[in-house]
């Protein structure tokens, strides 16, 4: 296990007010908050006043959080665009998104997938509407190949979730939308939570959670939490050198985490506003899904990751003791996913 502490994170400031955009979720078909799940065996098992799991089993018809990214981008994108082609890479859930949304604004998609997407994974996305193109590569190999597929024809639209050098607009687009679910989180808790765990995969999801607690006027009493897959610890091997790095992946169950690179607009708000990182195991993430499981909650391995990362945290005493969490804290775990019929 990898692990990364930094007790100063929760008193920094961004200095800015994140943007909302939960009016525009409304007028989607089938908005509603995604429920809150109390955990009282997590809260004993941990040691803490309470525990509660944000339940992204069923957003906006998908089984996963993407949706409030990705339908925000896809509509301004549109608006800018009218009939244009939607082009993404994916590792999973993004790409089911942008498809649905596609075939909601009334045109099509084109998805590029990582070559070892196992086959359930894809055909949910092709179900979608979509045209699939598989890259014999990684994830950062798929965008790639995305981004060329849209440069070549001006009809033809990127719509992606991790940002570069002269790619902001639409990262910064649907890192607007996951604002969404921490404004629910905290109508939902009545309180401000003492920590908050978060999965990352190219870290846009950290990014607009750290963003939401460390803005203007915030308290400065949340603490984050963000978990890597063992595979791909690219947050973890960030934050310790002290600039974004570039990771080797390798295969993962955790398919939506396993990315070798961090947005370029994620990377300084985790630099300055995270408080700990640690990776984990597929075992282990197998095993917290299972748990959830038998708790109420349907989670598959990249959302059911954060419940294996704070089991992590506590295993470490150094790290637990930097959290410092009072004795009568609450502790969220994003579960970003529902459980698939292949899990």
């Amino acid at each position: 296990m990898r692990t990364y502490s930094n007790p100063a994170a929760r008193t920094w400031s961004s200095g800015a007010t994140v943007t909302s955009v939960r009016d525009f979720h409304r007028t989607l078909p089938g908005y509603a908050p995604t429920p809150l799940v109390d955990l009282p065996r997590a809260a004993r098992e941990l040691g803490v006043a309470r525990v509660v799991v944000k339940d992204e089993s069923a957003r906006l018809g998908l089984p996963a959080f993407k949706m409030l990214g990705a339908s925000w981008a896809c509509h301004q994108v549109i608006e800018g665009h009218p009939g244009a082609e939607l082009v993404s890479a994916t590792d999973g859930n993004h790409g089911r998104a942008i498809a649905r949304m596609a075939t909601h604004l009334g045109t099509s998609a084109t998805v590029f997938i990582p070559g070892g997407m196992r086959e359930r994974a894809a055909a949910r996305i092709e179900s979608e509407g979509a045209t699939l193109v598989r890259v014999d590569g990684h994830y950062d190999d798929a965008v790639r190949a995305a981004a060329e597929h849209a440069a070549a024809d001006a009809s033809r639209e990127l719509v992606q979730d991790t940002a570069w050098e002269g790619y902001e607009q639409v990262p910064t687009w649907t890192v607007q939308g996951y604002e969404t679910l921490s404004e629910e989180l905290d109508e939902q808790l009545g309180v401000q939570p003492d920590l908050v765990v978060v999965p990352s995969g190219v870290g846009s999801l950290a990014q607009a959670v750290i963003a939401h607690y460390r803005q203007a006027g915030a308290e400065g009493r949340t603490r984050i939490l963000v978990v890597d897959p063992d595979t791909a610890a690219r947050t973890v091997e960030s934050l310790a050198a002290g600039e974004s790095v570039t990771v080797g992946t390798g295969e993962s169950v955790m398919a939506g985490l396993n990315c070798p690179t961090l947005s370029s607009l994620a990377w300084p708000v985790l630099r300055e506003g995270c408080d700990a990182a640690v990776t984990v195991t597929d075992e282990e993430a197998l095993q917290a899904s299972d748990d959830l499981l038998a708790q109420g909650v349907s989670s598959g391995p990249s959302g059911a990751a954060t419940y294996a990362g704070v089991r992590a945290a506590l295993r470490d005493a150094d790290l637990w003791r930097d959290l410092d969490l009072p004795d009568d804290a609450t502790v969220v775990l994003l579960s970003t996913e529902g459980r698939q019929d292949d899990e």
